[in-house]
């Protein structure tokens, strides 16, 4: 599944996609975003979920914006984009210290997905996330292969960690499991999942890790775009040897 989230600071423009696609903009500010979802080749149907708005909240905006990527069906993926968010921000530290309400969020909202099943089902997903506080400050976060961009200046800059198991072979294996590696195919946990971190994915939960990578960075004029996008484009359609 290809899936594209563009935050644009309003130095640049965007440029919009076939099938699923939608755009909005800032109510206080020149940022606005696009976003397209458009479905790959698989013999399943898109599993991919989005979210990019803007939202009031005690007397500030917020600019919400993420890509899950889910696999082994979608219901993982629904329940992010239902629940992630309101969960990171519901967190009592938020407003005075973002990066440790993220991490707690993120865990928390696992934790609850995997109390669910098998409401959810056995399935999984990926997450990279990007909140932009009052137009000024930028807090991306991601668990899995979907990847954030930052576009400074004209300068690519990746925002985000590709967990992948080759990468991560060492915790993988720390846990009790192993990573493999097939002629013609990705790395894969325990042979089956190609990410070393993921949201639900219960049975291969004792192996993995859901903890994300954090990062932040002040929003100004040198800030072109951030664009969210799940790795069908990265790895497929474009852009893959982005720094």
């Amino acid at each position: 599944m290809d899936s594209l989230c563009c935050f644009n600071s309003g130095n640049s423009q965007l440029a919009g996609g076939r099938s699923s696609c939608g755009k909005g903009r800032s109510h206080h500010g020149p940022a606005k975003y696009g976003f397209s979802l458009l479905k790959g080749k698989a013999n399943h149907p898109m599993e991919d979920y989005h979210v990019a708005k803007f939202t009031q909240l005690r007397g500030g905006e917020l600019g919400l914006f993420a890509i899950y990527d889910g696999h082994s069906g979608d219901n993982v993926a629904s329940y992010l984009q239902k629940h992630l968010f309101s969960n990171i921000i519901n967190e009592e530290d938020f407003w005075t210290d973002p990066h440790s309400s993220i991490l707690k969020a993120y865990e928390r909202t696992d934790e609850a997905i995997l109390s669910h099943n098998p409401d959810l089902g056995q399935g999984g997903s990926t997450a990279v996330t990007a909140m932009l506080i009052n137009g000024r400050k930028l807090w991306i976060a991601n668990v899995g292969d979907s990847r954030a961009v930052l576009s400074r200046r004209g300068q690519a800059i990746q925002m985000s960690v590709d967990h992948e198991p080759h990468t991560e072979r060492s915790s993988i294996e720390n846990k009790g499991g192993f990573v493999t590696k097939m002629p013609g195919d990705v790395a894969r946990v325990n042979g089956q999942l190609a990410v070393s971190r993921a949201f639900g994915d219960k049975n291969l939960k004792s192996h993995l890790r859901s903890d994300p990578d954090v990062r932040n960075i002040d929003v100004d004029g040198n800030t072109d775009l951030l664009i969210l996008a799940s790795d069908g484009l990265w790895k497929v359609s474009f852009c893959s040897n982005i720094q």
